[in-house]
């Protein structure tokens, strides 16, 4: 006997892996930095992959830098963190990214209201069905140290504003995965596949 994927009755499936965006305004500082730091705490990419994250990327809900690389300052806070191995270039969100993404990511307030209201206009014109908004949350909602907690943009500040930055998305990628394992437990007890 088998269930409805064709799995023998009573065998349970694993968890279904996720894909996680993290999104700020331009592309270059922030959400490239989140998600250097998630694929390296993940070994993205590596035969040590963590088995429950299927795919990571970041984007910019303005087109400002679009096709440009991240900003220097934020590779060079990744790479004295030994991430030495991500590169990325900027790109704008897209409608198909509410989809494809089970976790949206915002780095702060006004990145998340930016990106529901895309949502919204693309419900509108019939392109989403508007559920999609539920999966947009702000980064600091995990491990931050309030539950509203941002990430400050850097970009016009010195050095020190990555540092800061860094050591947020280091603390909330750590929460994130806990999260992510912690939902995947709850799935795998359920027998929800």
């Amino acid at each position: 006997m088998t269930d409805r994927q064709g799995q023998p009755a009573g065998e349970q499936q694993p968890p279904r892996p996720v894909s996680i965006l993290f999104v700020c305004l331009g592309n270059i500082c922030r959400s490239p930095m989140a998600e250097g730091a998630f694929r390296h705490l993940t070994h993205f990419g590596t035969l040590q992959q963590h088995p429950l994250v299927a795919h990571i990327d970041s984007c910019g809900t303005g087109a400002y830098h679009a096709g440009d690389l991240s900003d220097k300052r934020t590779m060079s806070v990744l790479r004295d963190n030994g991430i030495t191995d991500y590169r990325h270039k900027a790109r704008k969100v897209k409608v198909e990214d509410f989809r494809e993404y089970d976790y949206v990511l915002g780095m702060d307030e006004e990145n998340v209201q930016d990106l529901r209201d895309l949502v919204k206009r693309a419900a509108k014109k019939g392109v989403l069905n508007g559920d999609e908004v539920g999966r947009i949350r702000l980064y600091g909602e995990f491990g931050g140290k309030t539950k509203d907690e941002e990430i400050g943009d850097p970009y016009y500040g010195g050095r020190d504003g990555f540092e800061v930055a860094y050591e947020q998305v280091t603390r909330f990628g750590k929460a994130l995965l806990e999260h992510i394992e912690v939902e995947a437990a709850k799935e795998l007890g359920s027998g929800v596949p």
